[in-house]
């Protein structure tokens, strides 16, 4: 029987010959990521005693969920980060200017096929849009990391979910991963490693790949992946190109489950409150009012996201009962969209540019008013994530969201996308 994707990693990084679903081990990670929350993993480190990393250079730190600070406690935890890092010459560094997490290390090259990549965030999975191993573990896991340069892991199954077609005008990645966390379950794929295949594959940008593998960590599982090619060599190629090895499960390979999707006849999803998985074709939620547009977090702040959006919105205005926040994923899409005319659509339409970061994702920002809705492009809607218990998110794609701002009320956006197309 052949080895999967995550056998492969983890056996090289564990430097077993050959490892086996449901086997624990310890594994040396390549790439250790933690946030804003990094001053967690300091205090830990501390209580510790111990003053030396295992390997310094195995270490990335991005201040993204709450920038700039707003609070002196915020602020005393980021200047500890600070310190900490220069302190022991922690050279990846990313502070509150550079955006969030994920991105910024994927778009520095500092993610590559193959590798294991652990970090302070559940959406760590997001890296297996590059065809690395990430998953999300916890502060005192990460200063463990710091001190003895392993992890203990176990052996995660397989499952393998092959998607077909094309996508039609208006409908995107993220409708696609809404579907598959409503018809897989938000416990479907625990502590799977996900692996994604077919024929769509290879029309995808690595900007989808990463709404793919990132949206994967709302049905439960361990780390989800897309094999490298062409596209992700070129993305690579761009951002230094510098070697890697990649990984590729046997034709033979094992899986606990495979699925098949066709997106051919596939019509925009919404994830409606306060669940992920509680998701419905557009035709039943459209023109329910809404308060707030958001416009960001690693699933879909991309550059593409962006352009998606500004496409939509281009020569409308926003409608005046609705606020429409944009928060570029990163320092460097931001510049981006200005070099082009997208941030300026964004502003003639009358949306709020907020610096690159995590913004109303994780609550910094955009918080909502009592019985206030939010159609949101994040990764998570669970009740009270942008303020009071008796607000409402449902999540949609960036071009959804352009068009609910527009109208007020959530939208259908494929007529939207044909009128800028025309």
């Amino acid at each position: 029987m052949g080895l999967t994707f995550a056998q492969k990693v983890l056996a090289r990084t564990s430097g077993e010959s050959q490892v086996t679903p449901g086997q624990i081990l310890d594994a040396f990670p390549d790439l250790v990521m933690s946030h804003t929350a990094s001053w967690r993993c300091i205090r830990t480190f501390e209580r510790i005693g111990v003053k030396r990393f295992y390997d310094v250079d195995r270490l990335a730190f991005v201040l993204d969920h709450t920038s700039p600070a707003h609070t002196n406690q915020i602020a005393a935890y980021q200047a500890l980060i600070r310190e900490f890092a220069r302190e022991h010459g922690v050279k990846k560094f990313f502070d509150v200017s550079e955006g969030i997490a994920h991105l910024v290390l994927m778009e520095r090259g500092l993610v590559k096929p193959g590798m294991l990549i652990v970090g302070t965030d559940s959406h760590s999975t997001i890296y297996g849009a590059l065809g690395a191993l990430g998953t999300g573990i916890g502060f005192s896991e990460v200063a463990a990391v710091w001190l003895t340069g392993r992890l203990w892991m176990m052996v995660p199954q397989s499952m393998k979910i092959v998607l077909e077609g094309h996508f039609r005008p208006g409908v995107y990645a993220k409708d696609l991963m809404l579907k598959l966390v409503h018809d897989v379950g938000a416990n479907g794929a625990t502590y799977l490693s996900v692996e994604f295949h077919g024929s769509l594959i290879k029309d995808l940008s690595v900007s989808e790949r990463m709404t793919l593998t990132n949206l994967a960590m709302e049905m439960g599982c361990k780390n989800a992946c897309v094999p490298p090619d062409a596209i992700t060599e070129a993305y690579l190629r761009e951002r230094g190109g510098t070697p890697y090895e990649a990984v590729y499960s046997d034709p033979d390979a094992a899986y606990v489950r495979e699925v098949t999707v066709s997106v051919d006849d596939l019509e925009p999803q919404v994830a409606c409150p306060h669940e992920v998985e509680n998701v419905r074709p557009i035709s039943e939620v459209a023109g329910t009012r809404v308060h707030q547009v958001f416009i960001g977090s690693c699933a879909n702040a991309k550059y593409e996201d962006l352009v998606a959006a500004a496409d939509v919105l281009r020569g409308h205005r926003v409608d005046p009962s609705v606020r429409l926040i944009v928060a570029p994923g990163s320092r460097l899409i931001l510049l981006e969209a200005m070099r082009n005319d997208v941030l300026q659509t964004f502003v003639e339409a009358g949306a709020l540019i907020q610096n690159p970061g995590c913004s109303a994702c994780a609550g910094d920002g955009g918080i909502l008013g009592e019985n206030e809705v939010c159609l949101s492009t994040a990764n998570r809607n669970f009740l009270g994530r942008m303020g009071p218990r008796t607000s409402s998110i449902y999540l949609g794609s960036p071009a959804m969201a352009a068009a609910t701002a527009i109208t007020g009320v959530i939208t259908d956006p494929r007529g939207f996308v044909k009128e800028a197309r025309a």
